[in-house]
């Protein structure tokens, strides 16, 4: 049987409102402010950052693959269907006929 001092202790707001004259205004407050401010430093950063890129890129070239020379290892296209199947019969994952 629950005693009618149980059922204050149970009916009392412990959901942290209770306290008067609370910190939660001004700490979230300051918590936009600083947020605000890293928001506009890394966006000044970022604009830096894009002044110094060229104002175009040379056209990539649409040349040869270059072949397997004295050690040196052969770059594949993976855009490429032939170069796939290249890639899989050099690391032999190719299936076996």
């Amino acid at each position: 049987m629950v005693t009618p001092t149980g059922l204050d202790l149970l009916a009392q707001n412990n959901f942290g409102d209770t306290r008067t004259g609370g910190l939660t205004g001004p700490l979230g407050l300051l918590i936009i402010v600083l947020l605000a401010i890293a928001t506009v430093f890394l966006i000044r950063s970022m604009n830096k950052r894009l002044r110094r890129l060229p104002d175009s890129f040379p056209p990539p070239t649409a040349g040869p693959a270059p072949t397997k020379k004295d050690g040196e290892e052969k770059v594949l296209d993976p855009t490429d269907p032939a170069t796939e199947t290249e890639a899989r019969e050099e690391s032999g994952s190719a299936p076996q006929k």
